[in-house]
């Protein structure tokens, strides 16, 4: 099953989740769902080593 993206972008928004693991392989479908989100400026990433994304919602950047 595929993972939605916008919706756990909308989770993390809402503060439903806290953050969003994306692995390497996934990585394009999240950018993609990503690059057409209206609040992406707040969904910020960081990078782990093995190519694996944590990202989380700040509003400061929303």
């Amino acid at each position: 099953m595929e993972t939605d993206y916008v919706e756990q972008m909308n989770k993390l928004r809402s503060g439903e989740l806290k953050e969003l693991v994306v692995k390497p392989e996934d990585f394009m479908r999240f950018r993609n769902a990503w690059t057409n989100y209206p609040g992406r400026k707040g969904i910020v990433g960081v990078a782990h080593r093995g190519g694996t994304i944590v990202y989380h919602y700040d509003s400061q950047f929303a």
